[in-house]
């Protein structure tokens, strides 16, 4: 779709939007893909909890230095042997349906995040044994066992709150029509179009919403989103192309906020699931191999001008728990192929490659494929519509799935869920019961010097193993017109509405 048509429909969808009420302000943001469904409970999308920062608030946030913060809690207590939690809630909250924010509301949705069969909480919330409503504005999550990363929990999707009358009522149908406790309600979805949110009269901060309505609209390719800012048809765009930065910057009419991200962008191995049981699923010396031909800096120079950061953990090398012991390896061809020869595989090793569609994302693959060339490999690349990635990524079918994790204040919020036996968002079915036995110690102690020993010994047998390939870390990058006041980049990578306001 040409930039002009798109900058003709977002100026007719305002035009729409706003109808004669000249009076009215809207916010639209350009995002760079659809987001998947809109149910916090199901939801996995990074774009998803971009739209959810906007329409459903947590128990707890974080600020700029990222400390936890309250949002609809008020405060949180942890008894001494770590394995209650007592949570005292914010009085007189609504859902968007007038519903009290009460403890039994508080109590349903954490149940819910635990209990639907569909959902992508389980693994964050596994150590809650049960919830207790203690008084009408104080619930206790009792656990099965200590767990050190429960309040970074709930200052993402598993903290946020949904309205018990509407869950009950839609089933699952709920992401259709999300009905949280959030700044902004929902009003309509189109797919691969636009998700519209108005304000809602009855929220807690209300005093601190100065924007009308919300209007997420997907436009997957970066150049247009910029495009469509500095023509004014946008007001806000995440993911900035690093290459783009100088443009943004000597726009006088645009801002550019940055802030480094919590996660990595990895390749995830197929191991567990590989129908055609190719040698990528079957030897490490071959995942090893693969590793060692990917040139991380160079990577990082040739689409990102040097702006991010190489990297080989699940945390960034500035992180305080970036295992030190294992810093991020120079390319070595002669090694990768001694280590093929080894496994005695046959070269070229074809493997098929399933990436997001997105310039950048295709950027990075053409690099690593031609990187890995020179190894021994025959990578295929093949560019999915960002959402139906997902869906084939829990089927199997891919032998890598090149994606990047958004991150999470603790950094079992960027391993667990992805590389413990069994947890729902493995989709390589990794499984080694070492490494699962590490993870759970690191979630039994919020000692520092402790858990770093215990992802020591983690990190040993994941870079061994290599079910996750990590190749960076992003600076975030998000660009916004100067009309716009107000706005704060966090590393968490969410777009935080409240407090905005146009000059």
């Amino acid at each position: 779709m040409s930039f002009m048509r798109l900058t003709i429909l977002a100026s007719a969808l305002l035009t729409s939007l706003v109808g004669t009420a000249q009076a009215q302000t809207t916010l639209r943001i350009g995002i760079a893909e659809d987001p998947d469904i809109l149910d916090p409970s199901v939801g996995r999308t990074y774009v998803g909890r971009i739209v959810f920062s906007a329409v459903c608030d947590k128990l707890f946030d974080i600020d700029e230095k990222l400390n936890i913060v309250p949002q609809l809690a008020l405060s949180h207590e942890t008894s001494a042997d770590g394995k209650e939690m007592t949570i005292k809630l914010r009085p007189g909250v609504k859902f968007h349906d007038g519903e009290p924010l009460d403890a039994e509301a508080a109590k349903f949705s954490l149940e819910r995040h635990m209990t639907l069969p569909t959902s992508f909480r389980k693994s964050e919330l596994a150590s809650v044994d049960h919830v207790e409503v203690v008084d009408p504005l104080t619930i206790k999550l009792v656990l099965k066992t200590p767990y050190s990363p429960l309040i970074a929990q709930l200052t993402d999707r598993s903290g946020m709150m949904v309205s018990p009358k509407a869950a009950k009522e839609a089933g699952d149908k709920f992401g259709l029509h999300p009905v949280c406790a959030g700044p902004y309600k929902f009003v309509e979805r189109v797919q691969q179009d636009r998700m519209v949110f108005e304000k809602f009269a009855d929220y807690w901060n209300k005093d601190n919403i100065h924007i009308d309505r919300v209007v997420f609209l997907p436009i997957v390719d970066a150049t247009v989103r910029l495009a469509n800012l500095k023509s004014g048809a946008l007001d806000l765009i995440e993911r900035v192309l690093a290459t783009d930065i100088k443009d943004v910057r000597a726009d006088s009419r645009l801002v550019l906020s940055t802030a480094p991200e919590l996660g990595y962008y990895g390749l995830t191995v197929n191991i567990g699931n590989d129908k055609s049981k190719g040698p990528l699923s079957q030897s490490a010396k071959v995942r090893q191999a693969l590793d060692l031909s990917i040139d991380r800096e160079a990577l990082n120079q040739v689409v990102f001008n040097g702006e991010f950061t190489p990297g080989n953990q699940w945390v960034s090398p500035t992180h305080p728990y970036y295992q030190k012991a294992f810093p991020v390896h120079g390319r070595d061809i002669a090694k990768a192929k001694a280590l093929l020869k080894e496994a005695g595989v046959t070269t070229p090793v074809t493997v098929d490659y399933m990436i997001p569609k997105g310039a950048e994302n295709e950027a990075v693959a053409q690099v690593i494929q031609s990187m890995a060339a020179e190894a021994g490999f025959d990578i295929k690349i093949r560019a999915v519509e960002f959402a139906t990635t997902f869906k084939q990524a829990q089927a199997g079918e891919f032998q890598i799935f090149q994606i990047n994790w958004s991150g999470r204040i603790d950094p079992d919020g960027n391993s667990y869920i992805f590389m413990r036996s069994k947890a729902p968002q493995n989709d390589g079915v990794y499984s080694n019961p070492d490494a699962d036995k590490l993870m759970e110690d690191g979630r039994m102690t919020s000692n520092v010097e402790e858990r770093k020993a215990i992802y020591e010994k983690l990190a040993k047998i994941l870079l061994d193993d290599l079910p996750i390939i990590y190749i960076y870390h992003r600076k975030l990058l998000i660009a916004h017109t100067k009309k716009l006041e107000g706005y704060r980049q966090m590393s968490d990578g969410l777009v935080r509405v409240v407090g905005l306001k146009f000059k």
